[in-house]
């Protein structure tokens, strides 16, 4: 199999994956909906358009090489002759985040899919459209490999400077993906509601996929190597 790796990152993101009225959260990593809404827009295709196939077959998984930090937005909202106010909402968005997803999928498919994200039809954005994405998105060329085995890989590990001096010498980045049928019958397993049926926004609708939880350790040698001891404030030799 082939895979395409993207770098999500920007100065805020949001994935909501159960975002409801007044409260709109984010997940703490980008869903699949996300992202394949993301591939949509690139290929000129509209919300009311049917999702194809081909792009709900893509094996999906992403890696946390920067988790970030969450931030809270109160929003507010009038009409435009400002004789209606509309409710206080909560809007939830992590800031300084930067992530790795691989897609992975026929050749043909991904090299078309890169070619429009380098080029897309409509602009692209991490979950909402005030978070823009930050260049660059694609991450060299289709590769051989499977998606789990490409994301284990952390020679391309994309944590800012600032971020990796505050890291120890050695650390794990968290991965989240689709099963294969490679994993084992008894690999912890749960359940995720972010697989798009159809992103029309007078009937937007989701089904559930099933996720692994793994790791991908890192060396890192701008690192420290400072340890945690719980007793040092009780005076501890």
């Amino acid at each position: 199999m082939t895979v395409l790796l993207l770098r999500l990152a920007a100065p805020l993101q949001s994935w909501g994956v159960a975002s409801r009225f007044a409260r709109r959260s984010t997940q703490h990593f980008p869903s699949k909906s996300g992202v394949l809404g993301l591939i949509s827009a690139a290929r000129g295709q509209r919300r009311t358009d049917p999702i194809e196939d081909a792009l709900l077959g893509l094996a999906f998984g992403v890696r946390i090489d920067q988790p970030g930090a969450l931030v809270r937005d109160f929003h507010t909202a009038t009409s435009r002759d400002g004789r209606t106010r509309y409710p206080l909402s909560e809007r939830f968005y992590l800031s300084d985040a930067i992530f790795v997803a691989a897609i992975e999928g026929d050749h043909a498919l991904l090299e078309g899919i890169q070619s429009q994200l380098l080029r897309p039809v409509f602009p692209l954005y991490l979950g909402r459209r005030s978070c823009p994405v930050t260049e660059p998105l694609v991450l060299g060329d289709v590769r051989e490999g499977t998606m789990p085995d490409v994301l284990q890989d952390t020679s391309n590990w994309q944590a800012a400077q600032h971020h990796r001096r505050k890291q120890p010498t050695v650390l794990h980045l968290p991965i989240f993906r689709d099963t294969t049928t490679a994993d084992t019958p008894n690999t912890f397993t749960e359940r995720v509601r972010d697989l798009p049926v159809s992103f029309d926004p007078e009937r937007r609708e989701y089904g559930w996929r099933t996720i692994i939880t793994e790791h991908a350790p890192v060396r890192n040698p701008q690192g420290h190597n400072r340890t945690h001891d719980p007793m040092s404030a009780f005076g501890g030799s």
